[in-house]
């Protein structure tokens, strides 16, 4: 296994960054054998960033969020939704069907969900990223109040069509997941050694 010693070294502008030097020949019988060029194995322990803005940042921009949250959701949503409609497919199946039929019923079904809750999945995706960016922009906030108010307003504007009292439960529903997700995330940060 080849050695590793953490070294504190100092950059250009005057910040102190973290690195460790590995030395790959560790692992030989002779312990003396460093290589010459030690600056070759000086490698930072913390990403580097090629623009000091990024390196400031706690949060993605509106624009990696909103792919983020999109694309996530609606490969999650086409996933669950495939799973769901080809478990229905089998189950519709019947009795002295041939295995061409029952295999094309099963397609059909696991594409026809999985496309309509895909689809669904990212829509919601979409509206709780632009929600969550304005709400950020607006609040200079990026707390866990940001997320929450993103999503209560998303479920609310995802089912306003439906009328207000199924609004108000959608954005109910909507908040606590959010909230729940947060708590959540929080617990896993602090208890769970990454």
């Amino acid at each position: 296994m080849a050695q590793v010693s953490n070294s504190t070294a100092a950059s250009g502008s005057g910040e102190r960054r973290r690195h460790k030097i590995h030395n790959p020949y560790s692992s030989l019988s002779s312990e003396d054998i460093l290589p010459l060029h030690q600056l070759i194995y000086d490698i930072p322990t913390s990403p580097e960033y090629l623009f000091h803005e990024e390196s400031t940042s706690r949060h993605r921009s509106w624009g990696h969020n909103l792919s983020f949250c999109t694309g996530i959701g609606y490969l999650g949503g086409s996933i669950v939704g495939g799973i769901n409609g080809s478990i229905q497919g089998i189950r519709s199946a019947e009795k002295g069907e041939s295995l061409k039929l029952r295999t094309n019923r099963v397609l059909n079904s696991g594409g026809s969900q999985g496309g309509k809750i895909g689809n669904m999945s990212g829509v919601m995706g979409l509206m709780f990223s632009v929600m969550e960016s304005g709400v950020m922009y607006v609040t200079g906030d990026e707390g866990w109040l940001s997320s929450v108010t993103a999503a209560v307003g998303t479920g609310a504007c995802y089912r306003a069509a439906r009328g207000v009292r199924s609004a108000a439960i959608a954005g109910v529903v909507g908040g606590l997941a959010a909230g729940a997700a947060v708590a959540g995330k929080n617990v896993v940060k602090r208890y769970v050694p990454i």
